[in-house]
């Protein structure tokens, strides 16, 4: 399995639109990305404008075709004035 992690730091004043968009991505990408395994959102407990993602896919090749989807690609567009920071991490899942 392919691990993907990411912590967002959205601006406060986009916290709430950055939010609904993110929902919708990861719901979208459950429903329609056969590769898609899982796909959660969390919000910091110290820190309302830190978002983090978990998201699981069948490979590397699952995981780029999530990127090169038609909602992603609308997501990242919209969203990306809305972050302040971004940490992408690519791991490997050794258990379970």
């Amino acid at each position: 399995m392919y691990v993907i992690t990411v912590l967002f730091t959205v601006h406060s004043a986009h916290r709430a639109d950055f939010m609904a968009e993110m929902v919708n991505n990861a719901r979208i990408s459950l429903e329609r990305e056969p590769g898609c395994r899982q796909f959660d959102v969390c919000t910091a407990i110290r820190s309302a404008n830190e978002i983090f993602l978990y998201e699981i896919y069948d490979s590397r090749a699952a995981f780029d075709a999530h990127l090169a989807s038609e909602h992603f690609q609308q997501f990242n567009l919209k969203t990306q004035p809305w972050v302040k920071a971004k940490v992408v991490n690519a791991l490997t899942k050794a258990w379970p």
